[in-house]
């Protein structure tokens, strides 16, 4: 299908080695990286830190079986089900048994755009992935991908070429630790899930 034949993005591909640091460090450092899941996704420009030190994360009260993965090494995806309803998708950081994790919120689409607007049912780009649930079904991702390598298919995650500017705010629709400003995005970016501040 012609949807699949874009060329790959120019940046390197990360490997697990890059997740295996603060979560910190690689929340804002996956601003500007592109992520496709069977050749689907865009560019990030959205994304939260959650670590387990702190209760608005799911590791916090420690491990479940829904969200074992996020306690063992880095760079597997951690996908949950939201509200009962949407999936979202995370990339668990930091060593081995710290269980903090990115949340992959919004991404500019740039690969397998019409097969994003099948599964949302919509035309316009902007709203195919603004949100961490919208991402997830316009990328067909769901609890089959959860505990996958984000290093191996169908996963693919290429380093950005530059550094942009990045934006930093309160994280979004959580009612514990509202206050940490670990929310970050593309500067100026049109494909958010909600503007900053």
């Amino acid at each position: 299908m012609a949807e699949n034949r874009l060329p790959a993005p120019a940046g390197r591909l990360l490997t697990r080695k890059f997740f295996a640091r603060s979560v910190h460090e690689v929340a804002p450092d996956l601003i500007g990286a592109t992520l496709l899941v069977d050749g689907v996704g865009g560019i990030i420009t959205e994304v939260e830190a959650y670590h387990h030190t702190e209760p608005a994360a799911h590791s916090f009260n420690g491990p479940t079986p829904r969200n074992m993965v996020m306690f063992g090494p880095p760079g597997f995806l951690y996908v949950y089900r939201s509200y009962g309803i949407h999936w979202c998708m995370n990339f668990v950081c930091e060593k081995e048994g710290s269980a903090s994790a990115v949340l992959i919120r919004a991404i500019e689409p740039t690969h397998g755009i019409p097969a994003m607007r099948r599964h949302r049912g919509l035309h316009d780009e902007r709203m195919l992935c603004s949100g961490p649930g919208k991402l997830c079904e316009a990328m067909g991702v769901s609890d089959k991908h959860n505990a996958l390598p984000l290093d191996a298919p169908p996963i693919a995650i290429y380093a950005r070429l530059r550094k942009p500017e990045i934006v930093s705010g309160i994280r979004i629709g959580i009612t514990k630790a509202v206050e940490l400003p670990w929310r970050y995005g593309l500067k100026s970016s049109k494909f958010l899930s909600k503007p900053f501040r």
